[in-house]
């Protein structure tokens, strides 16, 4: 599938949700071209950002605000199956994106939020909260955890795994939504974990969101997951 979007480095994604003040420079920091998803073309404007693309079925874009965009960086896609969240990150190729606006606010924009993390394993994404950071977990990954961070896992399917650093160690569970799930372990030291398969969302502090975006985006094509069956 061709991509609306291609960089080499990260991309920062505005969504029209909870944006904290410091959000945004801190996203951009790091990952200084700006897409948007749908309304999130609001927030970006507001805050005098340049935009690379706006993506999404602009329902809740305002007329006065599309007319601000050019026309050759609108990306209308209109079909209702998926949330404008997921047709961005189907159609931006980069190292990594941070979703900056797509957590807090309404309980079910976050919980589909989460569905997309899943549900585009082949595209490497951290949802930048008020005070986590969300990402899928990938084949392994180490974070420089110190004693007392709290890890939360949580799985959207039936997936195993190892760690090392967790003060109660996964080896050997079996988890899943209905079943089992692995909210406010903690760490002892830096934290390793190993996945069997996909499904799995990670939650940990927002201090270590660079050492997150630096882990998936350092991420070569072997080490992460295949791009999913259609």
């Amino acid at each position: 599938m061709t991509s609306i979007v291609h960089s080499f480095n990260p991309i920062t994604l505005i969504g029209g949700g909870e944006v904290g003040p410091k959000d945004l420079d801190l996203a951009l920091r790091i990952a200084p071209r700006c897409v948007a998803a749908d309304g999130g073309a609001s927030v970006a404007l507001a805050a005098g950002i340049d935009l690379d693309a706006v993506i999404g079925d602009f329902d809740s874009l305002d007329a006065d605000v599309l007319a601000q965009i050019p026309v050759h960086r609108r990306h209308h896609i209109s079909e209702q199956n998926s949330t404008d969240f997921d047709k961005c990150l189907r159609n931006i190729t980069a190292p990594v994106v941070v979703a900056v606006g797509f957590s807090g606010g309404r309980l079910d924009h976050q919980m589909a939020a989460m569905h997309t993390l899943v549900a585009c394993v082949d595209r490497p994404c951290i949802i930048l909260g008020a005070q986590e950071v969300v990402f899928h977990c990938p084949p392994q990954i180490t974070l420089p955890t110190q004693a007392g961070d709290v890890v939360s896992l949580f799985p959207l399917s039936h997936v195993a795994g190892t760690s090392m650093g967790l003060e109660w160690p996964i080896d050997g569970l079996k988890f899943a939504p209905d079943r089992y799930v692995g909210t406010s372990n903690r760490a002892v030291g830096r934290l390793t974990l190993t996945m069997s398969g996909t499904g799995m969302l990670c939650i940990v502090p927002r201090r270590l969101f660079g050492a997150v975006i630096q882990a998936l985006g350092s991420l070569e094509a072997h080490e992460m997951w295949p791009v999913p069956a259609k």
